[in-house]
């Protein structure tokens, strides 16, 4: 057989081996791995590189509008541009619901922004922020049958958080039509009591962030959203969960049997909260939400990674650019914590943190390295096995791996839309040097080689 590439003499690594072997590719997939192979018309050499199935990253914002005046940094050219250089090959942003508006409305929005502007693949989750008659009854079910099997709501945010009937009520059609329900778990009145509280103490710089939204704001929403899903007797995953007492309270619920899975995000491993309590406005560049915590939160967070209390790692990537203001520097934002963007960019530097942090420092093996960042994402959101795998019939989705290769983090290697990161300065070891969407590479070395290959995908 002759093929279009062939990547020989690397190490492939999945979810569950790790072995030698060539892999033969053809019209876009994996059609053959053995040994030895040499009739192709392009040969990528792996020798010494790790060969795994290119990143899927399940929770990123691009192009998503925010409060008056707030631009997001990345479009989905550049967030797709930054993904590829971190080694990703499939993404899965928002279509966010704006008040007033239909998901219909929000989907063609979201999918004629997105289509050929990307150079990685994109499926999209929905965000469900007004939950009318007509969003249940109509449009979420058709929506669902049509491959948007994912659905995210906010337990915060003024213009986003669900009461606890509406989330009982989107909760319930996800159960009837099989759908996965992604829940942002911090409580809204606990915010505000507390927020309103520093404000009249005169605490407004960006470090008050973190103290507006302790550790048992975030334990609360995840009980009560634990306890919504248990009485619908549907599934949920708890996103982006930053502390022990929160995994905590999804292990509890995974020993009594309940589906319901967590994911957290390298903000959570290698950020504190001190990193908000910096000179002027620097603390801004590190606001998000749920904050990043203390150290013993950090390694709950490992524990969480090891023991597979969080199923996936994702990046949380919300980026907004520093020196703007339609970004961190927003004169409201100048003036009071409240009104800082609220997010952080990592699209890029997900995969290299994990690998760093946890592969290279023995925290956790090459196969949960694959698992939590590139398999299960695609298991649990519809996508395997065409994505998330190296094996014969899936997409020659792959990214080569230099895993001895040392880097120090800088905003210009990671080619996203924002003017900073906040892991500026941060040594690792290992990166990814060449990243390939079905077949055809997309980044070589950290430069642009792909066009705008990328599709939107339909998860059924």
């Amino acid at each position: 057989m002759r093929f279009d590439t062939i990547v020989k003499g690397g190490t492939v690594v999945t979810a569950a081996d790790t072995f030698r072997a060539d892999i033969g590719i053809l019209d876009g997939r994996i059609a053959m791995l053995a040994g030895d192979l040499d009739d192709a018309d392009e040969m990528i050499d792996a020798t010494g590189l790790l060969v795994m199935p290119g990143g899927i990253d399940s929770h990123v914002h691009l192009e998503q509008p925010g409060s008056p005046g707030i631009v997001m940094a990345d479009t989905f050219e550049t967030g797709a541009r930054s993904a590829a250089v971190g080694g990703n090959t499939t993404v899965l942003p928002f279509c966010l619901q704006q008040k007033g508006q239909t998901l219909r409305e929000a989907v063609k929005d979201y999918t004629e922004r997105a289509q050929d502007h990307c150079y990685v693949d994109v499926a999209f989750h929905l965000i469900v922020t007004d939950p009318t008659p007509q969003v249940l009854g109509q449009e979420l079910p058709a929506l669902i049958a049509e491959g948007f099997t994912s659905i995210k709501i906010f337990m915060t945010y003024d213009d986003m958080k669900l009461a606890d009937r509406e989330i009982l009520e989107v909760l319930d059609v996800a159960r009837q039509h099989k759908a996965l329900v992604m829940v942002h778990a911090e409580g809204y009145d606990s915010i505000r009591f507390l927020s309103e509280r520093l404000e009249r103490q005169g605490k407004t710089a960006p470090v008050y962030h973190g103290a507006s939204r302790p550790v048992a704001v975030e334990r609360e929403a995840t009980h009560r959203a634990i306890s919504l899903a248990e009485i619908v007797e549907t599934p949920v995953m708890i996103v982006h969960v930053s502390n022990r007492h929160a995994m905590e309270e999804i292990r509890r619920a995974q020993m009594r049997g309940l589906p319901i899975y967590g994911e957290t995000c390298p903000q959570y491993l290698v950020l504190t909260e001190a990193d908000m309590d910096r000179e002027g406005m620097e603390g801004a560049k590190y606001v998000c939400s749920p904050p990043p915590r203390d150290f013993d939160s950090q390694a709950a967070c490992w524990e969480g990674l090891q023991q597979g209390v969080f199923e996936v790692f994702s990046s949380d990537h919300c980026p907004y650019r520093y020196e703007d203001a339609a970004g961190k520097m927003a004169p409201k934002g100048q003036t009071n914590f409240r009104y800082v963007p609220n997010g952080v960019p990592g699209i890029a530097t997900r995969m290299p943190i994990l690998f760093s942090e946890g592969v290279v420092k023995g925290r956790i093996d090459l196969n949960r390295f694959v698992a939590l960042t590139s398999t299960n994402h695609a298991k649990r959101y519809g996508l395997y096995p065409h994505k998330g795998t190296i094996a014969v019939g899936a997409d020659a989705d792959i990214v080569l791996w230099d895993p001895a290769r040392e880097v120090t983090i800088h905003h210009k290697i990671l080619q996203d839309g924002c003017d900073y990161t906040p892991y500026e300065g941060l040594e690792i070891t290992g990166w990814p040097v060449l990243t390939m969407l079905r077949g055809s590479v997309v980044v070589r070395e950290n430069e642009l080689k792909g066009a705008f290959s990328g599709n939107i995908l339909s998860r059924r």
